[in-house]
């Protein structure tokens, strides 16, 4: 403490910014070569909630773009900034407390100017940014140097990634970083194992220290030793787990993502015309951040729902946690009427008719089915599983939270005792209304 008192506020400001000293060495760039012999061309740290992975990102873009001086030039000028979905991007690698503008020197700092879609660095290195969402966005412009947040979790992970390689073509030596957290999807581990490829694991725990002791307590004891708590705190890649309904290869080889045209570019696939759509929900019991999730998935049917050769189709997953009966309902109100659905189907065990009063009270032009749970959740969801498997629901997209529910859900439910699938039983709640259901109209053919 008497060094710093010794400081001038120049240099304290200085010590503030020095990424060097208060990172740990799997924060700091890998300076080896990837396992190709070659300089890497990705670089993948698998970490765990908390590991300081935006923090990792921010720092890499601003050194890379920086010079000796404000105004002289980096290494890199053109950079692409991609994430979930475009406040992911805002929110977390732009403005968070962790994100770039947080860890630059004010006289460094770039410019964020939204309308843009831009950040401008005061020696005009440029940032673009870009969501996940809209892979198409990525046609065109050229970079070379770009970061991923939260891969694992991009809906149209696989074609997004491809539009951003094509994009990587500036310099001598463009690169790329992954920071996320690691879910067991093809997509990923076929990055992984690209030879110009270089990835570190690092855990929670790494950490600790730098994390609000709340937090870590509480992880700690909810998440320790669990499945989940060994894919979002040790940022391990799990595999199947014995007994479950539903296998990662499994929703793989129907998924609708992407398909490469006559022309040869990869373009987004889109389901055929559905008969009929649905959001489905699971209420909570209760609301705040210790309650069950919300379950809120939308989905369709396209073929005929009467001799059982229809297909049907994952459109959307907008799974809540925390919110009052009224905020989860308005948010199904909105999934409705943004999918022009025709029916929201809820379970009412634990609700009654609370459930239904609370979503006509907002808004009475729903057209809303209450469901009553008979059966387990693990009896419910057998059939679903079984139209899975003869190839009959295809996923528009990837839906990481609902999909690690169902690759772990077995007939003891969740591997984490304590969760609830949620997800998982809105999800079965929607397919069976629409597949399984013999009381079901088949009106004419409507766009998704």
């Amino acid at each position: 403490m008497e060094a710093l008192a010794r400081l001038s506020p120049a240099q304290l400001e200085i010590l503030k910014y020095d990424w060097s000293i208060f990172a740990r060495d799997k924060q700091l760039e890998p300076q080896g070569n990837a396992p190709s012999g070659n300089p890497w061309r990705v670089w993948v740290p698998l970490a765990g909630r908390g590991f300081g992975k935006t923090r990792m990102g921010a720092e890499w873009v601003r050194s890379s773009t920086a010079g000796r001086t404000p105004l002289s030039p980096g290494k890199y000028r053109h950079i692409a900034l991609v994430g979930e979905t475009a406040a992911d991007v805002r929110d977390v690698m732009i403005e968070g407390v962790s994100g770039i503008l947080a860890c630059t020197p004010k006289d460094f700092r770039p410019t964020f100017i939204a309308n843009r879609r831009s950040l401008e660095w005061p020696n005009g290195a440029k940032g673009t940014l870009f969501s996940a969402i809209e892979p198409d966005q990525l046609r065109g412009p050229q970079f070379d140097l770009a970061w991923c947040d939260e891969l694992a979790k991009w809906r149209y992970g696989e074609h997004a990634w491809d539009m951003l390689q094509m994009a990587l073509r500036l310099g001598d030596h463009p690169r790329c970083l992954v920071t996320t957290t690691p879910r067991p999807s093809k997509f990923l581990k076929d990055i992984l194992k690209d030879p110009d490829t270089i990835s570190i694991r690092g855990s929670t725990y790494e950490n600790a220290g730098n994390l609000a002791e709340g937090f870590t307590r509480y992880i700690l004891r909810k998440y320790e030793g669990t499945r989940l708590g060994r894919q979002e705190l040790e940022a391990a890649i799990l595999e199947d787990v014995p007994g479950a309904l539903w296998t990662l290869a499994l929703l793989d080889r129907d998924r609708i993502g992407s398909t490469v045209d006559e022309a040869g570019n990869r373009v987004l696939a889109t389901p055929p015309e559905l008969q009929r759509k649905v959001v489905a929900v699971d209420p909570p019991v209760t609301s705040g951040e210790k309650a069950d999730e919300c379950g809120m998935i939308v989905c369709g049917i396209a073929g005929s729902m009467r001799n059982q050769t229809g297909h049907g189709y994952v459109l959307a997953d907008y799974s809540t946690q925390g919110q009052t009966p009224r905020e989860w309902a308005t948010a199904a109100i909105n999934a409705y009427h943004r999918h022009d659905c025709d029916e929201m189907i809820a379970e009412v065990n634990n609700g009654g008719e609370l459930v239904e009063t609370v979503v006509k009270g907002i808004d009475p032009t729903i057209k809303f089915r209450a469901v009553h749970a008979s059966k387990g959740k693990y009896a419910r969801a057998e059939p679903i599983s079984s139209l899975y498997e003869q190839g009959r629901v295809h996923h528009v997209g990837t839906f990481a939270a609902l999909e690690d529910q169902m690759v772990a859900f077995c007939i003891d439910g969740l591997p984490d005792s304590s969760a609830s699938p949620d997800r998982v039983d809105a999800l079965v709640w929607g397919l069976t209304a629409l597949m399984i259901s013999a009381t079901q109209a088949e009106p004419r053919a409507r766009s998704l």
